[in-house]
Parts: structure tokens; C-alpha cells; sequence
């Protein structure tokens, strides 16, 4: 019979021989010189950059230079967003006429304008990104932990462009934002309309409320108010793109460590 330490060590080893492990880790412990060699080419802050990189990963003939383009619109979000904090503030009494102001004020509105029209194209540089990806088979092992870190930033680019839908705070934003988020209490679990939230209860008092709930946490509120503006404005601005710059870091460290961009299948 086993100890438990002998137990841990065999459940540990089992872990490590599966795909998730391999996909994320991928030499073996530096046992010796050549795995040690090897545990510091692969270690994001020991080597940055990979030792040799494919020809082909750097032709434009099948990647469409999705990924690429994406990345260089989120410099031109930052730019352009920073820009315009300069000038917005946060408030329900100052937001609209904030914007207003540096729609018309401004030339041709231009700088308000880039940070539109940028947010509307990188989500559509992401989809066409991750189209690329599924269509040359990108998501197949070993790179399917990329593809998931892909995912997500998916997911927080369009949570950049719901959360800056509200900032402009006028009739069409509010009302957009509030169907939204609406939709968010029947989250499972989370939201006190959603599956399981009826048999989640203390007692005879149910666990999750609509003053609980995860759209609570979004609006700060039971509506869309100024609690809701300034949860928004910082998810905006600071929250999700930090995240994003950290993913995208990870991203692109993982592509190069694959081989490169990845071929058509």
C-alpha cells in the first residue's frame, strides 16, 4: 500500500505524461545538461525568443497577417484612448457632453472617430484571426493551449467593445447596456434568473438576488447608472486592456515557441 507521499509522487507523474500537461510544459524536469538547455529555451522569462523560426511562417500567402493587423489596431485603441482620457470625464453630467464635444469640436472628430472605427475593425481582424486559425487546423496539438489563450482574448475584446458602448452615455448606449447586461441574470449559477440559482438557497432564503447577482456586479446597481458608468470606464480603460497586453504577451511567445505561424493543413 502506498503512503501518501507515494501516492501524491504517482498522481503528480500520471499529470505529467497527459496532453494538457505536454501542451502547456514543454520539456521534462532538467535532469540533465541537454534537458536543461532546453527547460531555458522553453521558459518565457529565461528566452524570449526562439532559436530559429520556419521561412514559411513569415509569408502573408495563408495567414492574411490577421494577427498582426489585430495587434496593430489594439496600439492604435491605447493611443487613441489614452488621448481621450485627456478630455472625458466619467460623470453622468459631464460624459455626453464630453463626447459631443470632441465629435464636433475636434477636426473631423478624428481622434474620436480612430478609436471607433479602430474598436469596430479589430473585432473583425480577431474573427477573421481566428477563422484563419480553425480553417489551417492551428488548434490541434501541440498548439491547443494558444488556441485557448486565443479564446480568451476573443472574449475580452468584445468585452472591450461592451463595455466602451456605454461611455458616450446617451439614449442609444444606455438602453444597449441595459439589455445587455439584463441578459447577464440568467447567467447559470450567477445570475438569479439563471439554472441552478432557484435551488441555491439558505434556508428558506434563496442565495443569489437580484442584489447579488453578477449583474449587480457589472452595474453596481439594479440599473444602469453612475455606479454603472464608472465600473465600465475603469473595465475600459485599465481592467481588461492590462489583461489583454499580458495574454497577448503570452500569445505571441507561444507562436514563436511552436515553430511560428502555423501552415495550411
Amino acid at each position: 500500500m502506498l503512503s501518501p507521499k507515494g501516492f501524491i509522487q504517482k498522481q503528480f507523474k500520471a499529470l505529467t505524461k497527459t496532453q494538457v500537461w505536454k501542451s502547456i510544459f514543454r520539456h521534462q524536469f532538467p535532469k540533465n545538461p541537454r534537458n536543461r538547455s532546453m527547460a531555458i529555451l522553453s521558459n518565457f522569462f529565461l528566452h524570449l525568443h526562439p532559436v530559429k523560426a520556419r521561412r514559411s511562417g513569415i509569408k502573408l500567402n495563408f495567414t492574411w497577417c490577421m494577427g498582426g493587423v489585430t495587434f496593430f489596431l489594439f496600439l492604435v485603441e491605447v493611443v487613441t484612448g489614452v488621448l481621450l482620457m485627456f478630455y472625458y470625464r466619467q460623470t453622468p453630467g459631464e460624459a455626453y457632453m464630453d463626447m459631443v464635444e470632441l465629435r464636433e469640436h475636434v477636426p473631423l472628430g478624428i481622434m474620436r472617430e480612430m478609436h471607433r472605427w479602430g474598436a469596430h475593425a479589430m473585432v473583425i481582424t480577431v474573427w477573421l484571426h481566428m477563422f484563419r486559425v480553425f480553417m489551417t487546423g492551428s488548434y490541434k496539438p501541440p498548439r491547443e493551449f494558444n488556441w485557448n489563450v486565443g479564446v480568451i482574448l476573443l472574449v475580452l475584446t468584445l468585452l472591450l467593445s461592451f463595455t466602451g458602448y456605454l461611455l458616450p452615455w446617451d439614449q442609444l448606449a444606455i438602453w444597449a447596456i441595459t439589455v445587455g447586461t439584463n441578459m447577464a441574470r440568467a447567467t447559470p449559477g450567477l445570475g438569479h434568473e439563471g439554472p441552478f440559482s432557484d435551488i441555491l438557497t439558505l434556508g428558506d432564503l434563496p442565495v443569489i438576488h437580484s442584489g447579488d447577482d453578477v449583474r449587480y456586479a457589472l452595474l453596481g446597481a439594479r440599473s444602469v447608472g453612475p455606479a454603472a458608468l464608472l465600473r465600465f470606464y475603469v473595465l475600459h480603460c485599465v481592467g481588461i486592456p492590462l489583461a489583454a497586453a499580458l495574454l497577448m504577451a503570452v500569445h505571441f511567445w507561444r507562436v514563436r515557441r511552436d515553430g511560428g505561424i502555423s501552415g495550411p493543413l
